[in-house]
This record gives C-alpha cells, sequence and structure tokens, in this order.
C-alpha cells in the first residue's frame, strides 16, 4: 500500500449540502452557500469583505487588478513560491521583483526589502510559507513609508495569525486557497479578502465581469450594466457548498493537523539535534495552522536519496518550488535583487511529510521510516 503525500478530507455533509445546492435551483456564483462561506470568512479574519472565487491565483488576479498595477511597473516578493503569486502581476505587465527569504521560516526576509523598491515599485506581496507569517509590521511599515499597496497570498494561511491577527487580515488585500492540498478545501477554489475600505465596491464589481450586477440584487441600481474590467471569477455553488461544510469543522480540521504536526516534531527533536534535519521553525508571536510538516536535509543528494527510501518503503515524499527567479519565465518576466543564497540553497534541501486527516493510523510507521531514511 502507498500513503500517499496528500489525500482530500470530507467531513460528511459536503454531498449532502451539494444536494441542497441543487434541491434550491441555484448552481451558479453567489447562491446561499456562496455567501454564508463569504461571511464566515469575514467574521474569522474580520476582513472588510470576503469574496469567494473560483481558485487563489484567480483572487491574486483581481487583487492585481485592484492595485492597479500597469505595464512596467514593479511587484517585489519572494522567489521561493508557487507561480501564481508572480503570474498574477506578469499578467498586468508588471515586472516580479524577488528578493531572498529568511532561513528560519523560509518567508521574504523583510530586512530586503526596502533595497529592492525603486520609482517603479507598486506593492509588496509576502507569502506566509507553511501557514506561518511573515513579519507584517515591519512590512506594513515600509509600505507606509513607500506608498504601496501590501498583498498577502495566504494562501496556505487560513487558521494561522501573526500577533494575534488572522493571516489576510493585515495587508490591504489577501488571497486564500481552498485547493485540495489546503487545510479547508473544494477541491479547487479561493477567496479575495479585502481590507481597504476604498477598494471593496471595485472588487466586487471586477469580480462580476465589470458589472454592477451585485448592486442590482441589493436593490441599489435598478438595472445593472458593465461599468469596469473585470473577468468571471466566481465558484459556482456546487463549490461553494463543498466549502462550507469544510468551514463548519474548520476548528476541529485545524486541531487535527496540529496534532498530527506536533507528533512529527516530537519524533524528529533528536535527529535535528544530532545534526541529521532541521525540523520546522515557527516564531513565539506566530500561531500557524500545520498546513504542512517540512524537514531540511543537509543536501541535495541527501535529499534525493531520502524521497527514494521512503518511496521504495511505500511513503510519498515530495520537494517544493523550484525558484521562480531560476526558472525561464522567471528569467523572462522578472528579476532578482541580491544573491538568493537562502532561497537558492534551501529549496535544494527541503522535503514535504504527509499531513493529512485519516493518516493517524499510518503515523508510527512513516516517522519510524523517516528516521531510518534520516541517519
Amino acid at each position: 500500500m502507498i500513503i500517499p503525500f496528500n489525500k482530500p478530507y470530507m467531513t460528511g455533509k459536503e454531498l449532502w449540502y451539494i444536494a441542497q445546492a441543487h434541491h434550491n435551483g441555484w448552481l451558479a456564483g453567489d447562491g446561499s452557500f456562496t455567501k454564508r462561506c463569504n461571511a464566515w470568512l469575514e467574521q474569522r479574519t474580520g476582513a472588510r469583505r470576503a469574496l469567494l472565487t473560483h481558485s487563489c491565483t484567480a483572487a491574486l488576479e483581481m487583487a492585481a487588478i485592484l492595485a492597479d498595477i500597469q505595464p512596467g511597473d514593479e511587484v517585489i516578493m519572494p522567489s521561493y513560491t508557487f507561480v501564481s503569486t508572480a503570474n498574477a502581476f506578469v499578467l498586468r505587465g508588471a515586472v516580479p521583483v524577488f528578493v531572498d527569504i529568511r532561513p528560519d521560516t523560509l518567508n521574504i526576509d523583510e530586512t530586503l526589502i526596502e533595497a529592492a523598491i525603486t520609482n517603479k515599485t507598486r506593492a509588496i506581496v509576502p507569502v506566509h510559507y507553511a501557514g506561518v507569517a511573515c513579519e507584517m509590521d515591519a512590512i506594513m511599515d515600509i509600505a507606509a513609508r513607500h506608498k504601496l499597496l501590501v498583498i498577502e497570498d495566504a494562501a496556505q494561511g487560513i487558521m494561522s495569525s501573526y500577533q494575534g491577527r488572522p493571516l489576510g487580515s493585515i495587508g490591504h488585500l489577501a488571497a486564500l486557497s481552498f485547493h485540495e492540498t489546503k487545510n479547508i478545501i473544494s477541491g479547487e477554489g479561493g477567496a479575495l479578502l479585502v481590507n481597504d475600505p476604498a477598494l471593496a465596491e471595485r472588487a466586487e464589481i471586477i469580480r462580476e465581469k465589470g458589472t454592477n450586477r451585485s448592486q442590482f440584487f441589493r436593490g441599489q441600481v435598478d438595472k445593472y450594466t458593465w461599468v469596469d474590467i473585470g473577468s468571471s471569477f466566481l465558484p459556482s455553488e456546487l463549490i461553494a457548498a463543498f466549502l462550507w461544510a469544510q468551514m463548519e469543522e474548520a476548528d476541529a480540521i485545524t486541531q487535527r493537523r496540529l496534532d498530527i504536526w506536533q507528533t512529527y516534531h516530537d519524533a524528529f527533536l533528536d535527529l535535528e539535534q544530532r545534526g541529521k534535519v532541521r525540523c520546522p521553525q515557527v516564531p513565539a508571536h506566530c500561531r500557524h495552522n500545520a498546513h504542512m510538516y517540512q524537514l531540511l536535509l543537509p543536501s541535495l543528494e541527501k535529499r534525493t536519496a531520502f524521497i527514494a527510501t521512503l518511496k521504495a518503503q511505500g511513503i510519498s515524499s515530495v520537494f517544493h518550488y523550484v525558484p521562480l527567479h531560476t526558472s525561464p519565465a522567471g528569467l523572462r518576466h522578472g528579476r532578482a535583487v541580491g544573491d538568493m543564497r537562502h532561497t537558492l540553497e534551501l529549496s535544494d534541501r527541503l522535503v514535504r511529510l504527509p499531513l493529512w486527516l485519516g493518516m493517524e493510523d499510518h503515523l508510527e510507521e512513516i516517522i519510524h521510516h523517516v528516521i531510518a531514511a534520516a541517519e
């Protein structure tokens, strides 16, 4: 039997809620389940406006439009992230400016941001890696002094917080993911969080294909029409119904993931003390959500052998991002500031272990083989 890296979790109510959506006679976007999910996000994060989207990528693309990104503008971000972080802005003609990551959290190094700012810089996009918060106070301070927007890529950050503030609630805008590999899932799915009141109305319009359709349904206008650029960013009610079942159980899901994460962590501390691996590092002022459990091996060669050894035992472990600044599109569309040494080194050494609800019965076996493979 193969123990997969990820297995999507179902609470048991997903199909029932999907059937309810069909019974209600509304399968397109912005039905009752979408409204419930939006309200839950606003209540849990404190965002002024939460808008479900069909993916986190879509939410980032909406954020790029709301930020009024123009050709030639520059957007600062880490290179160690998923392609959507950069793509959303490249689609608007912008240049992603990559800076190095911190060696502890693998988040953007806030001390390097200011040196990357030019007169073309329009936004900073911190990515909360593994659901562990970036140093948002420092980043927001830099943005305020340079009059820049902050767009949190909180794809992995649902139910995490920084200094007691939910991730996604700190920047001017934020994007969440509900992809099947995340903690709270809908297969594909995402959300845009709008914290700047000045952007809330336009966000709704962009999401509705550039129309004021939502205002029409609320009775604020007597007919709706095309008023701005936009696209079809709404998920269907089937997606929202599935997601609602997950949101209802979000606290329990998060706690179970944290329990698995902690079991791993306790088991591997001896390996870390002996220099065989490095375990995840979570600053005391950050509350994480156990999105993933990753180890840093001593070298690329050790990681390659480690993954192969676990695979031979029927355990799927995977590495993560190829740094964007080294990729063909990254070289073509972006530029890096500094030597990027932590990004280059740590991306070669990182491996992610299985972490999904229902794998608890396999934990002892996985831990045994991980320890053996790391020796």
